[in-house]
């Protein structure tokens, strides 16, 4: 995720004494204030079990009150201290950094330990589960299961996400919840009902389906889902299609209804919000859509020209998220006389175009991350199936948190997909060198009663060394 610190605050202590608070962001929305003496009590605990050279540099101690300047250097080398030991494989995810991030979570927001009953969404309504507001995102997602009797062995081909209701009744997926926040701390301190934590299918590879529709609840679960895809328009049909899919569901064949939903454009893409991109030229509005190992454009030109394309993942080198502090005006002609600011997002990959010919591409979205997170986890996926491993410990691994992660100016790499050892090198290169450019195809304004194809970039699955699931 994205950490930092982008302010401070003079606050009292309960003696009345002053201090400084830093506070630490995530995603571009408070996390938690803490103190200078709490980060260095966490590098101390830190430094004592993985040694001095794990360690990254630690901000030193100040004998004097420190200045209005030392305290920016300050908040900066602890942004980048925090940003760091996030995208550390072995620190950013280990219990220790996760849960001092949970108590500080929960003491800044000011929530004791009690039990409570938190609503959790599905697709087609709602359940309530007990637990106590200090327990972590596995918790609370082993609560739901139990609550719905979904197996032990099903839950991790689900997650928990934070989704946002809007006027209009669509939603937008804010994030997936991890595994250093507490949720319902989380949904609480938002202060607003348009926030939901929902369930949802996490893995994108259609070929699971069979494993969660052998079992009875989780066959509900995802046709459910299905359903609320199509309603929503994620899915495309057709009206003959919609009129099999209405036979199916009257006679109560669910799993036929999902088979033929396989079948669909966009069945299992989760889609974004229309947003901005520089492809294949700036300032051009786009929606876009991931899935099936991919990002999906539906660009809006500038002379109202709408086009199609897809980015496969197996032909992106590295991803990056950036964020910045873009001041609100107020409708003012000066920036400076707002001190507030907005959160600006980027999520830019670089894409394998042709044979030798890499480009970024930047989204400008308030979901970037959300996006980020979606291509790494399709990384995991086509890792973890090229090893022949399985997506249950898979999953596992991703809920211990055992992922790498880097901070907002560091790409996650990969090696050059030409580059790659992979004994399939020389097939890749010779489909590379077919492409000229993302070639981008105009789209019918009967589009949602035909069949659309998207285009077709495969590349290879040269995923080691890859970072964390989004910067």
């Amino acid at each position: 995720m994205h950490f930092s610190i982008p302010e401070t605050e003079v606050r009292s202590d309960e003696n009345g004494s002053t201090y400084v608070a830093y506070n630490i962001h995530v995603n571009g929305v408070l996390h938690c204030r803490v103190r200078y003496s709490q980060l260095l009590g966490l590098h101390e605990q830190i430094k004592k079990e993985y040694g001095n050279n794990v360690v990254p540099a630690f901000p030193p101690k100040k004998i004097f009150t420190l200045t209005p300047a030392e305290v920016e250097q300050r908040r900066e080398q602890l942004e980048k201290y925090m940003q760091a030991v996030r995208q550390d494989p072995i620190l950013g995810s280990s219990d220790m950094f996760n849960s001092f991030l949970r108590k500080a979570q929960q003491e800044t927001q000011q929530i004791p330990t009690e039990e409570v009953q938190l609503e959790i969404y599905l697709s087609n309504g709602q359940v309530k589960v007990n637990i106590l507001t200090s327990d972590q995102t596995e918790d609370v997602l082993e609560a739901v299961a139990s609550k719905l009797d979904l197996p032990d062995e099903l839950v991790g081909y689900f997650s928990l996400f934070l989704v946002q209701e809007r006027g209009d009744g669509g939603c937008t997926y804010v994030r997936k919840l991890q595994e250093f926040e507490l949720p319902y701390v989380s949904i609480t301190s938002l202060h607003s009902p348009d926030y939901r934590i929902v369930l949802r299918k996490s893995y994108w590879d259609t070929a699971y389906d069979s494993d969660v529709m052998d079992d009875r609840v989780g066959l509900n679960l995802l046709y459910s889902q299905t359903v609320s895809d199509i309603e929503r328009g994620w899915i495309l049909v057709n009206k003959e299609q919609h009129r099999q899919l209405k036979s199916l569901q009257e006679k109560g064949s669910k799993k036929e209804f999902i088979r033929l939903a396989q079948t669909l454009k966009y069945y299992g893409y989760i889609k974004f919000d229309p947003c901005i991109t520089d492809f294949p030229e700036k300032g051009c509005h786009v929606i876009v859509s991931a899935g099936n190992n991919e990002l999906n454009f539906h660009i809006k030109l500038p002379n109202d020209q709408m086009k199609e394309g897809s980015f496969k993942v197996t032909r992106m080198r590295c991803w990056r998220v950036t964020s910045s502090q873009v001041p609100v005006t107020n409708g003012t002609a000066n920036p400076s006389s707002s001190s507030k600011c907005d959160v600006k997002l980027e999520l830019a990959f670089e894409y394998l175009m042709s044979k030798d010919r890499l480009q970024w591409v930047t989204i400008t979205s308030q979901q970037a991350i959300m996006m980020s997170i979606c291509l790494q986890s399709m990384v995991d996926e086509l890792m973890v199936k090229k090893s022949g491993g399985s997506l249950k410990k898979m999953q596992k691994k991703r809920l211990n948190g055992s992922f790498q992660r880097s901070d907002s100016q560091q790409a996650v790499k990969s090696p050059p997909l030409l580059d790659s050892p992979d004994a399939s090198r020389e097939q890749v290169v010779k489909i590379s060198t077919k492409l000229s450019s993302v070639s981008l195809r105009g789209l019918s304004s009967s589009n949602s009663t035909g069949d659309i194809r998207g285009n077709d970039f495969h590349g290879n699955y040269a995923f080691e060394g890859i970072g964390d699931d989004d910067l």
